[in-house]
């Protein structure tokens, strides 16, 4: 499949800003340049077209033109964050990376070779595509890392047709799905992508005044913490056009207060998964989590109350796990949604259900309700199994300043027994000893014991 006219069409913008990193500004054709920098680079290293290679780092002009020069390359992209060593090292053994970048915080960067062993079948016969690739490693509902493997060129696919060029803060990386849609959706248009170091509240609210951001693609975890930090109140913040969150549910609470605060920026619900990429979604309003997703290039259908989303922009597949895919080139998200004509709405994971004596309990309702409660910073439900009932509800509470846990679970209690039936209200109400947000800004719903 041809990827060039990605790149002639960020030719075309030449002396525009694409990316701005440490209050510096660099431009299209700068960008373009240090790609063919790097191309030269991973000549002499003796990089060679299908080898994968790995890259560590945040969202810097190295990793980017890097990036886009693998892509040109006709390389396999490894995309890689975590400063864990052990983590680092089975990424790399998983993905059969042949040679690892590793990007310091002044995007320096070291070259190292990887030992790879054996082969991998689909590698072996993706690479007779000659389509240059990306293996996005993540953990699924087991904890066990999956590597998938994707082709630019399907992903690109999705990317020409022009939409609007919005100067957008990187929030999630360039190893998650939501990052590399990021970074392709905004650089083909002709945006601007501003990379900031910290992630905090007070840091997002900095940047979004300092670079008059237009677009915020974040987490509902993120959101909730910069309403509760109140940092919004102390920038300008006017710039700000458009707020987009996914990556898991959105509590009602939280879009209610959000909107409050951000009245003339409209809040968008995006839905994605690895496995398929991100999808067009149309939100039925700012304070409504009922919305339209799919378009051109996705069909969707709902089994049994879970949807299943098919399209040609899919992942090739696990290197490390059996297809996910059916017969017919669907995929089953595992998310249970309500319908209602056109638009659904996401009531949680299929696989997060609570089963309470034959009852159904949606984490996400009681949590809405929870996070409501005074003194509370974040809040996680889950199942935990009970001879009589079959399962129990269990709270686990992240506080915003020490409080008597008896006076917390009758809070807690009460405001349940105030908006939820009976057998939803959590039997046990626990106080978190770490955060319950991840380094992605998600909630930690697997909590070690």
């Amino acid at each position: 499949m041809d990827i060039g006219w990605f790149l002639e069409r960020l030719g075309q913008f030449g002396q525009r800003t694409a990316l701005v990193w440490t209050d510096r500004e660099h431009s299209y054709a700068e960008l373009l340049a240090k790609s063919d920098a790097w191309r030269e680079v991973l000549c002499q290293q003796g990089v060679v077209i299908g080898q994968c290679i790995a890259f560590q780092g945040g969202f810097s002009p190295g990793t980017t033109t890097l990036l886009l020069a693998l892509i040109a390359n006709g390389n396999i992209a490894v995309p890689l964050t975590s400063p864990s060593a052990s983590e680092r090292e089975r990424s790399l053994r998983i993905s059969q990376s042949d040679c690892l970048f590793q990007f310091s915080h002044d995007d320096s960067w070291t070259f190292s070779r990887c030992s790879v062993e054996g082969k991998n079948p689909l590698l072996e016969e993706f690479r007779l595509t000659g389509d240059p690739g990306l293996i996005l490693l993540s953990s699924g509902s087991t904890g066990e890392t999956k590597a998938s493997l994707h082709s630019f060129a399907r992903l690109m696919a999705n990317y020409r047709k022009p939409r609007a060029a919005y100067r957008t803060l990187a929030f999630l990386l360039l190893d998650h799905i939501g990052g590399i849609n990021t970074l392709l959706n905004i650089l083909g248009n002709g945006g601007t992508v501003v990379s900031l170091r910290e992630r905090t509240p007070e840091a997002i609210c900095r940047g979004i005044e300092r670079y008059r951001v237009q677009l915020l693609p974040t987490t509902p975890t993120f959101l909730r913490m910069l309403l509760i930090s109140e940092a919004y109140k102390k920038f300008d913040l006017s710039s700000l056009e458009l707020i987009s969150y996914g990556t898991e549910p959105m509590p009602p609470a939280t879009l209610e207060e959000l909107h409050r605060v951000f009245p003339n920026a409209r809040l968008k619900q995006t839905y994605g998964l690895t496995e398929v990429g991100i999808l067009p979604t149309k939100s039925e309003g700012n304070d409504s989590l009922w919305l339209a997703v799919g378009g051109d290039g996705y069909q969707t259908k709902i089994v049994d109350g879970v949807l299943w989303i098919r399209t040609a922009s899919a992942m090739i597949g696990y290197l490390n796990a059996p297809s996910p895919f059916d017969g017919e080139g669907w995929f089953n998200t595992g998310d249970v949604v309500e319908r209602r004509g056109e638009l659904i709405r996401f009531l949680g994971r299929k696989s997060e259900i609570i089963n309470i004596g034959g009852e159904k309990v949606f984490p996400a309702e009681v949590e809405n309700v929870i996070q409501q409660v005074e003194n509370v910073k974040e809040v996680t439900v889950r199942g935990r199994p009970n001879a009589i009932t079959g399962n129990i509800v269990v709270a686990t509470v992240e506080l915003a300043r020490p409080e008597d846990p008896d006076a917390l679970e009758a809070r807690v209690r009460a405001a349940c027994l105030a908006r939820l039936a009976p057998y939803k209200v959590p039997a046990l109400i626990e106080v978190a000893s770490d955060a319950l947000c991840s380094q992605r800004f998600k909630k930690i719903r697997k909590l070690k014991r």
